[in-house]
């Protein structure tokens, strides 16, 4: 069975995206203990980015900056790390790393419960708005997290007044298959996942996969594979174990069944792996 990155299209085989994004910063050289610094007015990596992407345990080989568009059609550069990942320069600065090591692993920034998050998928034209599949598998994605014994309850509802709500789930014409979100902070989860326009190629169950493994992230959990990327046909690289905070009562060797892998095939259940259910559970 072939595993494809949550951001490869499902006919091109580039990767490369590129950001045009002009913000109001001037230009700047960077140096080496700058984290994130603009040059001719666009987000760059520099080699401190890369070092802090490491010491928090992400994959430094995969970082880029994209330009991605809000639903208010503001646009501004991000750093996507692992393929679905979004970090801002100021959230890879707040991010810590721990002294943990093994898996399943969360990140420090998680969501204060007990609460209940609001949820809406947005509806709105310009080829943002959710297709009925896409629909369909929030819907299924929501039922997978409400059906766990947790202190987070999701309400969800289709619309495009979505300002208030803690979770946008919205769709991105570029012709890829994932999806990308980010982590929370201050306690409240990341809000605004993109479904990319390729999805439609793929089934229900495997929509829902990538829309339950995207609000993962804005709850604070990583890639269950990130030493090894094992579910991409990749052997990982050499990190330190520092960043990673195991979850007890997870495996500490690669889980097959997880939803959380970095990458997915065209066959997902969209269900929650066993650990992936002990994890939430035990985090929340």
């Amino acid at each position: 069975m072939i595993k494809r990155l949550l951001f490869l299209s499902v006919i091109a085989t580039s990767l490369s995206i590129t950001s045009c994004q002009k913000d109001e910063a001037g230009n700047e050289t960077p140096t080496e203990n700058d984290v994130a610094v603009k040059t001719d007015q666009e987000l760059v990596v520099t080699d401190a980015v890369r070092e802090k992407v490491k010491e928090l345990n992400f994959n430094s080989k995969h970082i880029e900056v994209i330009t991605q568009k809000n639903l208010d059609g503001e646009t501004e550069s991000v750093f996507q790390i692992e393929g679905d990942i979004i970090m801002s320069p100021e959230t890879l600065k707040e991010m810590q790393p721990g002294d943990i090591t093994n898996k399943q692993y969360r990140t420090y920034n998680l969501v204060s419960s007990p609460r209940t998050i609001n949820v809406i998928g947005y509806t709105g034209g310009y080829g943002q708005g959710l297709t009925s599949k896409q629909r369909s598998a929030l819907q299924r994605a929501i039922n997978n997290y409400n059906a766990l014994n947790i202190g987070l309850n999701f309400n969800l509802t289709f619309g495009t007044n979505y300002q208030s709500y803690d979770i946008v789930v919205y769709q991105t014409q570029n012709g890829n298959a994932g999806g990308v979100a980010g982590f929370p902070s201050n306690g409240d989860p990341y809000q605004f996942i993109q479904i990319f326009d390729g999805m439609e190629n793929y089934s229900t169950a495997t929509n829902e996969h990538v829309m339950t493994h995207e609000i993962g992230h804005t709850l604070g959990l990583r890639h269950t594979d990130w030493f090894s990327r094992q579910s991409c046909g990749q052997s990982g690289e050499s990190a330190n174990p520092d960043g990673a905070v195991h979850i007890p009562g997870t495996p500490t060797g690669y889980d097959s069944g997880s939803l959380m892998l970095a990458c997915f095939s065209a066959s997902e259940s969209g269900n929650f792996g066993y650990y992936d259910e002990v994890a939430l559970e035990y985090l929340y």
